[in-house]
């Protein structure tokens, strides 16, 4: 018996020791997952290097925040400039000022309407008292309303059938209770509204419940694809291994290593986000392949007539190395997010990366030591896989040439449609249409009162009170105009058209004086007494910064792609460098545009993580096969599966996101599996039985084929869960990570043999 079996032996010798152990173990790591707690905050996605995400910081730290609930009312029939309809949004304004941490609203029955009578300047409400309106009150309501340039496509949609509320919030950020709390508020007020006004529906948006429903959808995921997992994991198993020993310790083996890995996430102090809550999916996922890999074996052995201790030390022999191989290229392709520039993504492939290496420890101690104990019955009816594995073989064997050819030629038409995606993200769709506030959005959206996509510039002058300059306002004037004409603008708000409101309402409404007063001293004045006039919490804080020398543009879109914001902001950012002064040039910003540039961002931060990690795979890969010839030709079966799924995605979808970095990372670590066992296995055939290069096909497809097949049908399985998610960037990379996994297989059973017969037979002598 060689040192390398006796140190097996140990783990039989002291099983009991070793399980007791590992339970222990796991019960302390377990304690930290008290720790956790779901993130309710987007921003998590972006990191502090981010420069849109600078900008847009810049920007709210200059004016406000915005950070903001969105409440539309629409009355089932008719338009919204009628007493009841003006009285109930008249009555919702007043309410959402209680809304926790709300520092601002807005609606079109308290929009500062002006009215000047000789030197005097009044600014009230537009609506205070709807019960007590005239016929000719709401006639003249609706022309202001329909003619005010900041509030058709903000407050109010063209066809008037239906209006917003905007309330901004001020949150003091020291609680994660803060916006689950404050959007429960919201729903109980509007189902409030809603039973006392039936004939009326409410809609829900903006940033803050967009932020609690990031948070739920996360505890959605956990709630039901991890039970969802474990059903398939109890099927799966139990239907491919046939016995309830093996099963029973691969569910110990996978839950052990889920809340390991789990539990440090917990003492690091990680918080669960919308990514990082499918980690014990992907755990439960790959934990699975290194004990179906042993497991397999071990039976195996036993229908050669090993007793099973026996069978177990000789499985360890066998599979130790490549399952180590397996674990670590697993990790390291997790590990190679963390060159990701989104967070939660560096965060998801550090957890899964303990997780796998959880996984292989208790894969070579623990599954052991539990199986020596619990009883195990072998069946004898292995003939019919054993027959069917053989007629595989020498089908691969036979047709090895058309194969070969006719692999690379369908690689390669299928890796073309690469050049068809489209980088695109769009947080709305980053929710399902199963929650309601994506519906809400989108039939808000539909109804023009407002856009899905804002893009927001701080404007600088240049100088202290430089705001006020003709010059200035004339610039911001025509920066408006040219967004305008732009498609998919819905409406822009600048700081010029309420100096043009006050000239021309100071010059006795007359429309010829709808432009920037012509004098900076005359702009400061109209200036002073607008704000002298406006009440608290009304202010223009939000539109101009305290020394006057910046004011807030924002242009509201329709629907777009995140590629069209891009180009609008860098058509807007030429046009400014042509047409504007120096001071005056400004990036784009806000969640829309920091959205619109991250899947791009993400590629470009990822692509030295993956460098790197296909460089160590492969370094490791080829030390471990022994052979730079064998670890080269390793990469095409790693490596080609994350090509085909794009670019079979890229036929049937042509659009990818966030996810697309983050597949290949995984793909990466994942497809390495099946092609290490079967190359280590038809190595083993060669050096050690002198087989030839056919023969040792044949014995690769007996010993490893079987296991290869369950666990890519498990793996696929396991991440095709993922596409119940309610989380779209979850859904994607699990479809992805399917098809790669599905390519893989084939790649390895179908491409793999024949490539290692003809790079083989080319030598004369056959063999590494």
């Amino acid at each position: 018996m060689s040192p390398g079996n006796n140190r097996f032996y140990l783990i039989i010798r002291y099983r009991w020791l070793i399980i007791i152990a590992s339970v222990l173990v796991t019960v302390i790591l377990a304690m930290g997952m008290q720790y956790l707690a779901f993130n309710p905050d987007s921003r998590v996605f972006f990191s502090e290097q981010n420069p849109q995400l600078v900008a847009m910081e810049e920007l709210e730290n200059t004016f406000v925040k915005n950070e903001n609930i969105y409440i539309a009312v629409q009355p089932e029939t008719g338009d919204v400039f009628n007493r009841k309809t003006l009285g109930i949004i008249n009555e919702l304004t007043e309410a959402c000022w209680q809304i926790p941490f709300s520092n601002r609203v807005d609606s079109i029955t308290n929009f500062q309407h002006m009215d000047v009578q000789g030197d005097d300047l009044s600014v009230d409400d537009l609506v205070t008292d709807a019960a007590s309106l005239s016929e000719n009150d709401i006639r003249d309501i609706r022309r202001i309303v329909l003619n005010e340039h900041a509030l058709v496509h903000h407050l109010v949609n063209p066809a008037a059938t239906m209006a917003g509320i905007n309330i901004n919030l001020l949150k003091p950020g020291k609680s994660l209770d803060e916006v689950p709390a404050t959007v429960a508020y919201v729903k109980d007020m509007l189902a409030h509204f809603k039973n006392k006004y039936p004939g009326y529906q409410f809609y829900l948006t903006g940033s803050v419940p967009f932020d609690q429903a990031f948070s739920q959808v996360s505890q959605d995921d956990s709630a039901t694809l991890v039970p969802l997992m474990y059903l398939i994991i109890i099927l799966g198993v139990g239907l491919l291994l046939r016995s309830f020993s093996a099963s029973f310790v691969t569910l110990v083996v996978i839950g052990m290593s889920t809340v390991v890995a789990m539990g440090a996430m917990g003492y690091y102090g990680t918080m669960i986000t919308s990514p990082t809550a499918v980690a014990p999916v992907i755990i439960m996922t790959l934990s699975i392949a290194d004990s179906v890999h042993i497991l397999s074996t071990m039976f195996a052995e036993m229908r050669l007539g090993l007793d099973k201790h026996a069978a177990i030390v000789e499985s360890l022999r066998i599979n130790l190395k490549p399952v180590f191989i397996t674990s670590l290229t697993t990790a390291i392709g997790f590990l190679s997010m963390n060159s990701s520039d989104v967070p939660p993504f560096r965060e998801l492939g550090n957890v899964v990366a303990v997780g796998v290496l959880a996984a292989f420890i208790f894969s070579v101690v623990l599954l052991p030591a539990i199986i020596a104990v619990l009883p195990v019955r072998v069946k004898k009816g292995g003939l019919y896989r054993q027959a069917m594995r053989d007629r595989l073989a020498i089908f691969v064997i036979n047709y090895r040439k058309p194969l070969l050819i006719g692999s690379s030629i369908v690689m390669f038409f299928l890796m073309l449609g690469i050049f068809r995606i489209e980088l695109n993200d769009n947080f709305i769709e980053y929710l399902d249409e199963s929650y309601q506030i994506r519906r809400d959005t989108e039939h808000i959206a539909s109804e023009q009162l407002t856009g899905l996509d804002i893009i927001e510039y701080s404007i600088n002058s240049g100088k202290s009170n430089g705001i006020t300059t003709p010059g200035y306002l004339a610039g911001l004037d025509r920066l408006g105009q040219w967004f305008e004409q732009q498609p998919d603008v819905m409406t822009v708000a600048t700081f010029a058209d309420i100096m043009k409101r006050l000239n021309r309402n100071m010059n006795g409404d007359d429309p010829a004086y709808y432009k920037p007063p012509e004098s900076a001293e005359l702009a400061a004045q109209y200036l002073l007494l607008y704000e002298m006039s406006l009440p608290y919490g009304l202010d223009l804080n939000n539109r101009i910064d305290i020394d006057k020398s910046k004011t807030r543009m924002t242009v509201i879109m329709k629907r777009t792609s995140a590629k069209q914001l891009r180009e609008l902001d860098e058509r807007a950012r030429q046009w400014m460098q042509q047409n504007l002064p120096p001071e005056m040039y400004s990036y784009g910003s806000g969640l829309s545009v920091v959205f619109a540039h991250i899947s791009k961002r993400n590629i470009e931060t990822m692509l030295t993580g993956l460098t790197a990690a296909l460089v160590l795979i492969s370094l490791i890969l080829i030390l471990a096969l022994g052979s730079i010839k064998y670890g080269l030709i390793s990469l095409v079966p790693n490596l080609f599966p994350a090509f085909l799924a794009f670019g079979l995605w890229g036929y049937l979808e042509s659009q990818v996101g966030l996810a697309v970095a983050v597949v290949a990372a995984i793909s990466l670590g994942v497809v390495v599996d099946d092609t290490v066992h079967f190359l280590t296995k038809y190595l083993r055939a060669l050096k050690e039985k002198n087989m030839t290069p056919e023969d040792a096909v044949k014995y690769s497809f007996n010993t490893v084929g079987t296991a290869i097949v369950i666990t890519s049908v498990t793996l696929a399985a396991g991440f095709a869960v993922l596409a119940f998610s309610g989380f779209y960037v979850n859904f994607s990379m699990g479809v992805l990570t399917v098809i790669a996994i599905i390519f893989a297989l084939l790649t390895d059973l179908l491409f793999l043999p024949p490539l290692l017969i003809t790079t083989d037979r080319s030598s004369e002598t056959g063999q590494a």
